[in-house]
């Protein structure tokens, strides 16, 4: 790479004119990069944000037309987790000419098609939906390998950020992308989880055991940004406090950590609740299987990314959710920023009182989640000024 020059250059302005535009619909493409011609839908988060946003644009009142593109030469076959019917998925070059705007979301377009979408006057949205900044020093600290070589577009029309992600990351894209940002409502829908819990008891969802609580901490633990240490120690705390209303304690994608890394092994063994082996540190899970079979309640904590799907799914599913996520407050049991003590307490709410009104717990969750869903009018149509907004502005350079 280039050395890096000592001075920075002004933000590109367009040259363009802006242009009357006549809200009708649109022709939408939003990027995938496949790595399998089975994907699951439960790799990480991207696949379904994709299909989620596309399902917002489909259910506008003005019924744009929504494709999904991959980026990478996978084939696209019927063994896919979601109805090609119901979201059309087509490889770039069969794409390509018949768009009005292209979202890069889930797979990075190359310098030569962004140029010939741009003769095309096509727009190019980048949906920021990853906490790049916190990945990038990562990177450069801990010595982690992102990529070989790096392409970063700075000819975008325009720069759209999810609301967790920006409290980390806005200035990194706007910086490096030379465009300025535009926070975007979160969008969910809980297609994903309903299909994949639906061979489970309850279709997956909570009911009451009577039995200890069963506690899980779901965190990737790969960064700093969800990891499963504070959850565990808030566990502690209760579990000191009332060891007889705790069962036991799963800590998901923690085998690497338990096994290999004395610093949290030495912790650990310091636990009471991991001395009266009521804890395990165990490997990786899909969401709705731990939910129907391992679990009562779900701890979490998070540091600079306050929105996740697995928040929503588990109150969605009726599940105890005790988390620090500030933009959704308002769901599952909450406790301030880092306070270990306040998350004991709000577990022991959750132990003592869950179960006195399981159900209506889980309908309120439901309305409060409503905000959020591609189905929502205020959601909808607050990506249809975006849209309007976009193909009215002069394109970028």
């Amino acid at each position: 790479m280039a050395a890096l020059s000592s001075s920075f250059s002004k933000t590109l302005k367009s040259e363009g004119v802006a242009q009357d535009f006549s809200p009708r619909a649109l022709k939408i493409g939003i990027t995938l990069g496949l790595h399998r011609e089975d994907e699951s839908l439960w790799v990480n988060g991207i696949k379904q944000n994709a299909l989620f946003l596309a399902m917002a644009f489909q259910n506008s009142p003005h019924a744009h037309d929504v494709v999904l593109v991959n980026t990478t030469a996978v084939a696209i076959t019927s063994a896919l987790a979601w109805d090609l019917t119901r979201f059309p998925t087509r490889p770039f070059a069969e794409a390509k000419d018949d768009l009005d705007i292209l979202i890069e979301l889930g797979g990075q377009i190359s310098p030569e098609q962004t140029d010939y979408l741009k003769a095309r006057g096509t727009r190019i949205v980048s949906y920021c939906c990853g906490p790049e900044y916190v990945q990038n020093i990562e990177a450069m600290i801990f010595r982690r390998r992102l990529w070989d070589t790096i392409f970063c577009n700075q000819r975008y029309d325009a720069l759209w950020v999810i609301p967790q992600v920006a409290e980390t990351s806005q200035g990194f894209f706007e910086t490096l992308r030379r465009r300025e940002a535009r926070v975007v409502p979160f969008v969910w829908h809980p297609m994903a989880i309903e299909a994949r819990a639906s061979g489970l008891a309850h279709g997956g969802e909570y009911r009451p055991t009577g039995a200890p609580k069963r506690l899980t901490v779901i965190e990737p633990n790969i960064d700093v940004l969800k990891f499963c240490l504070y959850p565990t120690l808030i566990a502690e705390r209760a579990f000191r406090e009332a060891p007889e209303s705790i069962g036991f304690l799963h800590v998901l994608n923690a085998t690497p950590l338990a096994t290999e890394v004395p610093e949290f092994i030495g912790l650990m063994t310091l636990l009471d609740i991991v001395k009266a082996g009521k804890a395990s540190f165990i490997g990786n899970l899909q969401t709705p299987q731990v939910l129907a079979e391992l679990t009562d309640i779900v701890i979490s904590h998070q540091w600079g990314l306050p929105l996740n799907y697995l928040y929503l799914e588990v109150c969605w599913q009726g599940y105890a959710l005790v988390h620090n996520a500030h933009l959704c407050r308002e769901i599952g049991y909450f406790y301030p920023d880092n306070d270990i003590e306040g998350g004991a307490q709000a577990l022991r709410v959750a132990i003592e009182t869950h179960d006195l009104a399981w159900e209506d717990y889980r309908d309120r969750q439901r309305g409060l989640i409503g905000r959020f869903l591609a189905t929502n009018d205020d959601l909808i149509a607050a990506y249809d000024r975006l849209l309007f907004d976009l193909m009215g502005a002069a394109p970028a350079p």
